[in-house]
């Protein structure tokens, strides 16, 4: 499986703006891929009823606290292919990748091992009805023991990603969900000869086709048709660099660990305020998270750019890259909250028509949408920094602006300042905008160009 032969160029050459949207644009149609793997699952599973549902949204949560471990392997594992890749140092680039799947292998065992056992009791402790918890126990067991391929396959990508090659992460994703569409009804229903399921058929459909993705990414990983060659004889622990992965690794972890219990505070906040503007406050998530998309794979293209520059020592160009990407995302980001503030209810309504959550909803899209811009500069900016391994430096601006300022703001304006649950809004838009300020500040200060990993 030979690459397409701009998938193996050298990005720290040519065009910057060419070399952005070379990496950008599979990453968003990536973003997308995930999305649809996992509306896939849900069409399904919602056709079992409403406890089902219940049990994979639930179980959904408890992954993804899990899931912040690997996103730090993957940061820490990004940053230094790319930094190696850049130098053309590839024999090092291909020790790191060998090593950071040796981590997460061994990382997603572990928490199978003692997932399989707490699996029953993490659903208890979210509050799930006994008949979720049943169904949900089962289903939970088989993503955790199969962790290890999904562990596996998101490390895959960001090596693939960091090397310089989007493209094929795209296609192994896109093969995995239609793998993952055909066995779903087959598995959950009992259709084809395989014995019905139900929910835990959902999670074995999402277990095979992530295995499938994985044979693939190991193929183009094992015979060099990327920039990336592995070989079984390197197959081998090195201390010194899994500790080097997981250095840069941690903070990453934290700072996502960090947005998530944020999101469960500020959940609970609004949920004070009534069922309507719980229901509208997840409304907006949902839409905000699809507008999110372009920005996710415009930062993630930055971070690569970043690190290979660096390990080109082109400190410049490596600056130039990100804020290009970044002017690129605020551009999209700042069409988009216009839109959202001039068609804010029309937005709302499409997910829900009740006048409470679309008059709720519509100020929720109203008032956050001017932070758009500065979600611009902290998404893209914070990736770029942690494509050059600063992960230390965004996670400290995202403990001060969510935690030191959204969560306090969000208690004290609802009610001081008579704001309602609009004051949580207006305390989303003041964290946005410190967030991007921040952010912006630190990048323009360069300490990221001398960093060593």
């Amino acid at each position: 499986m030979r690459m397409p032969v701009n998938m193996r160029k050298d990005l720290t050459q040519g065009n910057i703006v060419r070399n952005i949207w070379t990496l950008a644009t599979p990453m968003m149609f990536g973003n997308i891929l995930q999305t649809a793997f996992n509306i896939v699952d849900m069409i399904w599973v919602g056709r079992l009823g409403s406890s089902a549902i219940a049990a994979v949204a639930m179980s959904g949560s408890i992954l993804m606290i899990i899931m912040t471990m690997i996103i730090g392997i993957a940061t820490g594992t990004a940053a230094m292919v790319s930094r190696f890749i850049g130098a053309k140092d590839n024999e090092r680039a291909n020790d790191v990748a060998m090593q950071s799947l040796i981590l997460s292998a061994v990382a997603s065992s572990l928490l199978a091992i003692v997932g399989f056992g707490l699996a029953e009791e993490m659903l208890k402790l979210l509050g799930a009805k006994p008949e979720v918890v049943l169904l949900g126990t089962g289903y939970l067991r088989i993503l955790l023991v199969g962790g290890v391929v999904m562990f596996l396959l998101f490390l895959a990508g960001a090596i693939l990603r960091g090397a310089g090659d989007a493209l094929t992460p795209m296609i192994i994703l896109g093969v995995a969900t239609v793998v993952n569409g055909i066995l779903d009804p087959l598995m959950i229903f009992g259709h084809g000869g395989f014995p019905r399921m139900g929910v835990n058929g959902a999670a074995l459909a999402t277990v095979l086709a992530r295995g499938v993705g994985v044979v693939i990414a190991f193929c183009v990983l094992f015979r060099g048709s990327s920039h990336i060659h592995l070989r079984l004889r390197n197959l081998k622990v090195n201390f010194n660099l899994i500790w080097r992965i997981t250095k840069i690794g941690i903070p990453s972890s934290v700072q996502m660990s960090l947005r998530s219990l944020m999101g469960v505070i500020l959940m609970a906040i609004v949920a004070r305020y009534g069922t309507y503007a719980v229901a509208a406050y997840g409304v907006g998530l949902r839409i905000m998270m699809l507008v999110f998309m372009p920005a996710f794979g415009l930062a993630a293209a930055a971070a690569t750019l970043v690190g290979q520059n660096l390990g080109a020592q082109k400190e410049e160009r490596a600056h130039y890259s990100a804020w290009a990407a970044t002017r690129f995302t605020m551009l999209i980001m700042g069409a988009v909250g216009i839109l959202f503030f001039l068609f804010a209810g029309n937005l709302i309504r499409v997910f829900n028509a009740s006048p409470q959550v679309v008059e709720i909803g519509t100020r929720y899209l109203k008032i956050t949408s001017f932070g758009y811009l500065f979600s611009a500069l902290g998404v893209v900016l914070g990736r770029a920094l942690n494509g050059a391994g600063d992960t230390v430096s965004p996670m400290v601006i995202t403990f001060i602006s969510l935690w030191c300022l959204q969560i306090p703001l969000a208690l004290i304006l609802p009610g001081s300042f008579h704001m309602g649950v609009s004051g949580v809004w207006w305390a989303a838009l003041a964290a946005s905008i410190i967030h991007g300020i921040m952010m912006a500040g630190w990048f323009q200060r360069g300490g990221w160009k001398l960093k060593v990993i």
